[in-house]
């Protein structure tokens, strides 16, 4: 499943190819009929993302009927996945998702000089959006529904703080209340990480490499961290998935960590724990060991996060 920080660079290259623009929508697929009906020729205000939810804005383009403003809620799941092309003025991600086939890294489009509107639609295309200059098509999401702004707001308050900011609350508090949700329960730290009411964004490998990076046993209870550790756990996931928004993949490894001095990281180089189980630790040599958590494969060094 994609995490937060793919969410994040959708809302930026949503906001980019569209924002400010009257947009076409569709359901070539069909299953959204209704919903891209209320959608089409509004205007795309911008897109923003809270954790793994996306939020694209729609206001009406005609000043003389105001109608209240939409918003376009997504959430990929395991098998959403936006794809995009346009004019030479496109230069961003052709695929934003899951399924990758190179991991956690987009692929860098094109452009396309001879540009003339959007190809035929390929497989089940839930949503089409189409623009003078570019267009998107989303596939496979979990979630896909047209909501109000107060019902946008209901769904971000229902979840914890976004390490890389909020797509609808003012919360300045985000580090305390982090602090508070991971030490007012018993359940272990590496549980709570996945939990998208203490923390929302954080996935399996954010929620490994985290806590790898901090020396934290992932079976430790919530309530025995420190106010200060979990600060610093905060400020370490922002800095990493900020990183992920950057570079478009998750690197979370030091370079005198890697094998390579290469510039390029290598997949086998980007990542302590996630998915190197019986491999020596990159620091300490221990076997990384594996078990399930949260349903999910959860990888941890024995010997630098023992409890």
């Amino acid at each position: 499943m994609p995490e937060g920080h793919s969410i994040h660079r959708l809302a930026s290259q949503l906001s980019s190819v569209f924002g400010g623009q009257q947009v076409a929508a569709s359901s070539p697929q069909g299953r959204f009929a209704a919903g891209a009906a209320g959608l089409d020729g509004r205007v795309l205000v911008r897109a923003a993302a809270h954790g793994k939810q996306l939020f694209v804005e729609f206001a009406d383009g005609l000043d003389e009927s105001p109608t209240p403003t939409l918003f376009l809620r997504v959430h990929l799941g395991l098998y959403g996945a936006w794809s995009f092309g346009g004019d030479k003025s496109f230069m961003g991600a052709s695929s934003i998702g899951a399924p990758r086939k190179v991991g956690e890294r987009e692929v860098a489009g094109t452009p396309d000089t001879t540009y003339a509107g959007p190809p035929a639609p390929v497989g089940a295309v839930r949503l089409r959006l189409v623009s003078d200059y570019g267009w998107a098509d989303l596939r496979g999401p979990t979630a896909c529904e047209v909501i109000t702004e107060p019902e946008r707001d209901a769904v971000v308050a229902r979840l914890g703080p976004d390490p890389l900011g909020s797509a609808a609350l003012d919360a300045p508090d985000d580090v305390a209340r982090f602090a508070s949700g991971l030490r007012k329960s018993a359940s272990p730290v590496g549980l709570l990480l996945m939990n998208q009411a203490v923390i929302a964004g954080v996935g399996n490998i954010y929620r490994a490499e985290a806590l790898f990076r901090q020396k934290l046993d992932p079976w430790r209870p919530g309530k025995s961290v420190s106010v200060e550790e979990a600060t610093v756990l905060w400020e370490d996931i922002a800095a990493i998935m900020g990183d992920g928004v950057r570079a478009g993949r998750i690197i979370t490894t030091s370079p005198a960590d890697r094998s390579s001095s290469s510039s390029r990281v290598k997949r086998e180089d980007a990542h302590y724990v996630y998915g190197r189980a019986g491999l020596p630790c990159r620091r300490c040599g221990t076997p990384v060991a594996v078990a399930e958590m949260a349903a999910r494969k959860l990888f941890w060094c024995p010997g630098c996060q023992a409890p």
